[in-house]
């Protein structure tokens, strides 16, 4: 059965901080060269990107939706936000069902606006679910663990916040703060299939799939998508009754999570929301939540949350897919020619020597040989080949602001560049003198 990189969520150009080239044909071609199969939609609700939809999207199939060069498969979604301030990602069967959502919600939301590409909905999760539920979709929490619009920022249970519709839920979309490790930290977690999207806001390939899942489908259809993320049933949380689950269950759909690295999430760690001062789970509750250096507030990081709710096993079902992380082709040439950005002319280049050599960007960050890959460029070659053998020193993210990697040569390079880093975040995280982190 034929496998698909699917990155399942994105925003259009009609909501907020979206690029203007976020547009179909765009996507579409970008998509492509990263290696991508299929994609979401993106907000199926907003009248101007629906008519946008309609005029670049066909119908090749039954349920199967291609872009008119035929480049990706496209999947109807949409994101949408709750009374709750909870994001919620919903997949859906076709163009029809997403109107006959949007009427079923008429009055809820003002949905054709600039801006309104992800609607605030005047209703509850169990109430939006179950209107989801009638027109045949699917929903699930979108980037589950950020601290202002996900389900942990304001649940301790994605049962909870759903309430009677609760057990319709069988995913949850990790983000970019978290990891098949870290989320499955949390017991109920482990009963869920997990999606890692992009939510990009940029069509470009350092954007677009830089988190994807691999899905095994018949086809790239909202029929076999739903088949794929089906939720295990257990009557308890033993081997026994997932024994049994699975060998109902037809197969082990979700084949494989890529994604960046938690610490490169811009909410990873507790941190100050002004001035980013880092501070651990305990400094940060001393201290009211106050940053002493800056008065600002200080905004809980996702690993703390996390472990609010950890029961502190590390455990995992077993259908949970191998999660790989990684980092965007044009940030690692950045990194290895040294330069300031990743749109100046050299990095882009050198970005598109690659591409032609092995057609799209995973390829060459999962696949290609070491050998072939320095024929290409050696500092670039030698930086994803230490890339994928852990030699990387993460600057954790938080507060609003994105840890950032630091890829070394070797082993011997990645044990003094993570001592002399270690030393130089204690060093800035500290305030009158005093250090105010225990441990990270």
């Amino acid at each position: 059965m034929p496998e698909f990189n699917c990155d399942l969520h994105f925003h259009g150009p009609y909501s907020t901080g979206v690029s203007k080239n976020m547009l179909i044909p765009i996507i579409a071609e970008q998509s492509k060269l990263k290696g991508l199969h299929v994609c979401g939609m993106a907000d199926m609700l907003q009248g101007t990107w629906f008519k946008h939809l309609k005029e670049n999207i066909v119908e090749k199939e039954n349920g199967v939706f291609v872009d008119k060069k035929e480049q990706v498969y496209f999947i109807p979604q949409v994101e949408i936000q709750c009374n709750r301030r909870l994001h919620h990602l919903v997949f859906l069967p076709d163009f029809a069902s997403a109107e006959n959502l949007k009427k079923s919600l008429e009055g809820k939301a003002v949905f054709d606006s600039w801006g309104c590409g992800r609607p605030v909905i005047r209703l509850s999760p169990e109430e939006i679910a179950g209107k989801v539920k009638d027109v045949g979709g699917i929903i699930g929490p979108a980037h589950a663990f950020t601290p202002y619009f996900s389900v942990y920022a304001h649940f301790d249970s994605i049962q909870k916040a759903y309430g009677s519709m609760g057990k319709e839920i069988s995913f949850l979309e990790l983000g970019l703060s978290a990891d098949t490790v870290t989320a499955d930290k949390i017991p109920e977690n482990r009963q869920y299939q997990f999606l890692t999207n992009s939510d990009s806001h940029s069509p470009w390939p350092y954007r677009i799939g830089r988190e994807f899942t691999q899905i095994e489908m018949k086809e790239p259809s909202f029929k076999e998508l739903k088949k794929a993320l089906e939720k295990i049933e257990m009557k308890e949380p033993s081997f026994k009754e997932l024994k049994k689950a699975l060998e109902k269950k037809e197969d082990k759909k979700l084949k494989l999570n890529v994604g960046l690295d938690p610490r490169e999430g811009k909410y990873h760690l507790s941190a100050c929301n002004s001035c980013y001062l880092k501070f651990s789970f305990e400094d940060a509750k001393k201290l009211n939540w106050r940053c002493p250096q800056c008065r600002g507030a200080i905004k809980r990081g996702v690993k703390d949350r996390i472990e609010m709710l950890s029961d502190g096993k590390n455990e995992h079902p077993d259908f949970r897919p191998k999660y790989i992380h990684t980092v965007p082709l044009a940030e690692i040439i950045q990194l290895a020619l040294d330069v300031k950005g990743i749109n100046t002319k050299s990095v882009q280049s050198m970005w598109r020597d690659f591409i032609e050599r092995f057609g799209t960007e995973i390829n060459i960050l999962v696949d290609a040989s070491e050998e072939e890959l320095k024929e290409v460029n050696p500092k670039v070659g030698q930086k994803i080949v230490s890339f994928r053998k852990g030699f990387v020193y993460y600057i954790p993210g938080g507060g609003g602001n994105y840890g950032k990697p630091v890829i070394c040569d070797s082993k011997e390079e990645f044990e003094k560049t993570k001592k002399q880093l270690e030393l130089e975040e204690k060093e800035k995280n500290s305030f009158n003198g005093q250090k105010n982190l225990t441990e990270f």
